[in-house]
């Protein structure tokens, strides 16, 4: 494999927010909070404003009621204003139109656009942040807040994985426009990728895009949050299994990115999942990692095999 050594671009800096889209708005917010561990923030008549408790920012999910479950948008946080117009020029270079919002609960404006494969997402840079109130401050000032789990206590908000047609295309668009880093590569013949993990930072994913099944786009695949350790994963599936969640698939061990993994199905169908561990990358010069198949035949890193649900279902449902 040639190696790719252009100049990186550090211009965004982490996975900012997500929105997510339901049918059913009140069970939605009732798992998320509930059983899922996170915490309302701000309510309007359609939509519920949520964050985790390691979240430095004011909210990284939104949900939104709609007829289907999918995602409404995907958000990049900027390192700063200027990296914030490099990005937007970036963007608009590659022919690819958008147009700025004022903004939302949580953040200041935004470049909003349709990335190849049909998602929506944005850039910005201004974000408010989490301001515990009395009664809530944290003993140590380095935590956001005072730690009180409930439910599966998700830390914060980690990664998101997007179904697109063309997993090269829309990989060289995410590199090139938004400074993405390609850490693994899924490509079963030298002609065909079906998997890409990317980076901002050192994590092991922020986004991972996977080959979409069916003959439509802009579908959600999953989106995650972290918890600390492998027993916290081992600790959410026993409330998952109280709380009557379905759980679809593991816990379990991935091969790529090496995180330990459960995944459920949240009442309006997003597939959710909780995330421990993963590989970091320190070195400047980090060889992407390319795969043609799974290692020793095996679909996870200790060979539990992936449920047919699991390559074939996303939302929007397509059946």
């Amino acid at each position: 494999m040639t190696i790719d050594y252009r100049e990186p671009v550090y211009d965004v800096a982490q996975l900012g927010h997500t929105e997510l889209l339901t049918p059913d708005l009140e069970a939605s917010a009732r798992f998320f909070t509930e059983v899922y561990g996170l915490y309302r923030v701000e309510e309007t008549a359609d939509s519920v404003y949520l964050r985790a408790w390691g979240d430095e920012v004011l909210t990284s999910l939104k949900l939104t009621a709609a007829p289907q479950a999918g995602l409404g948008h995907v958000a990049w946080r900027a390192m700063s204003p200027q990296a914030l117009d490099r990005r937007v020029a970036a963007i608009e270079a590659m022919g690819i139109e958008g147009r700025w919002t004022d903004g939302d609960i949580g953040h200041g404006k935004s470049f909003q656009f349709t990335a190849p494969g049909g998602h929506t997402m944005e850039v910005y840079f201004e974000t408010e942040k989490y301001r515990a109130p009395d009664g809530e401050e944290p003993y140590l000032p380095n935590q956001p807040q005072k730690y009180r789990p409930h439910g599966v206590a998700v830390e914060r908000i980690d990664h998101i994985n997007l179904l697109v047609p063309d997993v090269h295309a829309s990989r060289t668009f995410q590199q090139e426009a938004l400074g993405f880093k390609p850490r693994e590569i899924l490509t079963p013949t030298p002609d065909t990728e079906v998997g890409a993990w990317l980076s901002l930072q050192t994590k092991a994913h922020d986004l991972a895009l996977t080959r979409e099944p069916a003959p439509t786009d802009g579908r959600l695949h999953h989106l995650a949050y972290e918890v600390t350790s492998r027993e916290d994963v081992l600790k959410a599936a026993d409330i998952f299994m109280e709380n009557n969640v379905f759980v679809e698939f593991g816990p379990a061990k991935h091969s790529r990115t090496q995180g330990f993994f459960l995944y459920v199905y949240e009442p309006g169908g997003n597939r959710i999942e909780v995330f421990a561990g993963g590989i970091h990358i320190f070195s400047p010069d980090f060889e992407t990692v390319y795969w043609n198949t799974e290692k020793g035949g095996r679909s996870t890193a200790w060979g539990v095999a992936c449920p047919e649900s699991f390559y074939n279902y996303a939302t929007p449902s397509q059946t």
